[in-house]
């Protein structure tokens, strides 16, 4: 290893993919061998999807750079977003000259941090890779896959689609999935501090949460109508959480906006990561079409209820119910809501950070050339 602490710089542009990130920075961070530094652009950076920049911040991480690559002009407009975010962070890694570049997941700006990483020879890992995710996000994620030097999946299954993708094994490093870790340690506050800072008035609840889907745009008021309708008319108790901010989420918000007054509900722009999971460890269930439904919901063994189309193909926890984007259809669903499902550890051990600062400690990682080349297999 060098005796100059190598520059390991992350890359955030959401809520979810910061859980995701939190505890690889920590573990960068805590590593005298290794220097961190973060940046910080995307919804982070948006006052109507919570500021949570100020997060990172607040979770110890301090050499931040923050990037304002949209606003709420451009929010949607997913070319622009991407052009303006390979723009600034291109400018920001031939200034910072960072050793390894870690991005996470399938969001437009992990596109950004993959074609700027290629393009200024910067060695750039992929965090979950090989997955599946619907919507244009498939496509992303695998694109992504494609440009970046190394790979850090959550499972074999994942491995074996990059395979198949042409990626040479010693570039796929299975650690499990990072936010699998902080899910399983004691880092979690109590139920009641988060029911505190977030004025939420009721013990028992379920989560409720609902992206656009960005190819199905031209159907999304009809489905955010009957998804709010089907939480009115279910009679239970709701933390619900705005969506993200790609195509049609316009559409979800106005429709939310129903619920403000309504004393069985509780809308909150985002939460922080830690909060967000005790929330969801004590919760009745979930409803909705986030990826925490299908990932992180069923290693609490909390019931899921998945609406329509995001998710499909996904990996499914036994337990998840998949349901059309049908008032009726959810409201009964939400009426059958079982008290737990198996659990699952499909996507991680807890041990995450530790493999992944295994992989960085060592020569053959730093060693491995930045020319890519497709390995062919033999075809079944």
């Amino acid at each position: 290893m060098s005796k100059v602490p190598r520059r390991v710089c992350f890359l955030t542009a959401t809520r979810a993919d910061f859980g995701k990130l939190k505890s690889l920075m920590k573990s960068v961070q805590d590593d005298a061998r290794l220097e961190l530094s973060v940046f910080v652009t995307g919804m982070h950076m948006l006052a109507r999807y919570g500021g949570t920049a100020l997060e990172i911040r607040r979770s110890g991480f301090l050499d931040l750079h923050t990037f304002i690559n949209q606003d709420s002009t451009v929010t949607t407009q997913m070319d622009l977003v991407l052009a303006t975010t390979v723009q600034g962070l291109g400018h920001y890694l031939r200034e910072l000259k960072p050793d390894l570049l870690v991005i996470h997941g399938d969001r437009i700006e992990a596109l950004a941090g993959a074609i700027a990483g290629a393009l200024n020879n910067v060695r750039t890992a992929h965090v979950e890779g090989g997955e599946l995710s619907g919507t244009v996000d498939e496509l992303l994620r695998h694109a992504v896959s494609k440009l970046c030097h190394v790979h850090f999946v959550a499972n074999e299954e994942a491995a074996a689609r990059l395979r198949q993708l042409g990626e040479q094994d010693a570039r796929i490093h299975v650690i499990g999935s990072p936010d699998i870790d902080v899910m399983l340690s004691d880092q979690l506050p109590p139920l009641t501090l988060v029911q505190e800072r977030y004025e939420i008035p009721f013990d028992r609840y379920c989560i409720a949460l609902l992206h656009p889907v960005t190819t199905e745009h031209a159907q999304m008021p009809g489905v955010a109508s009957a998804f709010v309708d089907a939480l009115l008319a279910s009679g239970r108790n709701f933390v619900v959480i705005d969506p993200n901010n790609d195509l049609g989420s316009d559409h979800i918000r106005h429709e939310l906006q129903r619920l403000d007054s309504h004393p069985r509900f509780r809308r909150l722009p985002s939460l922080r990561f830690e909060y967000f999971l005790a929330l969801l460890r004590y919760a009745d269930g979930m409803i909705g079409n986030s990826s925490a439904g299908i990932r992180e919901a069923p290693v609490y063994g909390r019931p899921v209820i998945n609406v329509g189309t995001r998710q499909r193909g996904r990996f499914h926890a036994p337990g998840v119910v998949d349901v059309p984007a049908d008032a009726a259809v959810m409201v009964a669903a939400l009426s059958a809501l079982p008290p737990s499902i198996e659990t699952t550890d499909f996507f991680g051990d807890g041990r995450s950070a530790e493999r992944f600062l295994a992989v960085l400690n060592t020569d053959a990682f730093w060693q491995a050339d930045l020319q890519k080349q497709f390995v062919d297999r033999p075809v079944p």
